[in-house]
């Protein structure tokens, strides 16, 4: 369920600068991490054979692929805010990702996403999100990342930063 609702793309301009809700948490099973495994083709033991991991990580347990991680972003946002008047959504990519903390299998993971620039442009506007990415029970985050996405819809305004 979304943890809030603004009105149209328009309100975004409220938001910049400030950091929305967290978003639901997730859990990261090893049927998760092995399914995008599957996907992705990347089958490092590390993340894949529990056996090997307990034996030869020096985590004791598998871990999940940080790009898994970085996959959840959408899900997050949708987790977290639904926009009225918004006709199409788009992931245009990001500026800058780092994986600062292992995701272990079973951990529970959330975003928080902070509304760091607003760029109109024909049809829509481009939406820079600072994001961290939380493990429940840790301090430092698991991931932060410079997110970029583009929402279609009715915005009149001109960049904001």
């Amino acid at each position: 369920m979304h943890k809030i609702t603004l009105s149209s793309l328009n309100e975004l301009k409220n938001w910049v600068g400030k950091q929305l809700p967290p978003s639901d948490w997730q859990e990261i099973t090893q049927q998760r991490i092995d399914l995008f495994a599957e996907a992705g083709g990347d089958n490092q033991w590390i993340h894949v054979d529990p056996v090997r991991a307990a034996k030869e990580s020096p985590y004791g347990v598998t871990i999940a692929h940080g790009f898994l991680i970085l996959s959840l972003l959408s899900r997050f946002f949708t987790d977290t805010v639904l926009i009225d008047g918004v006709t199409l959504s788009i992931n245009y990519g990001t500026n800058k990702v780092r994986f600062t903390d292992p995701v272990l299998v079973n951990a529970r993971v959330r975003a928080h996403f902070t509304l760091a620039s607003l760029e109109a442009f024909k049809g829509g506007v481009q939406i820079i999100w600072n994001v961290s990415i939380e493990q429940e029970g840790k301090e430092r985050p698991c991931m932060i990342a410079e997110w970029i996405s583009r929402r279609y819809g009715a915005f009149d305004g001109e960049a904001s930063q």
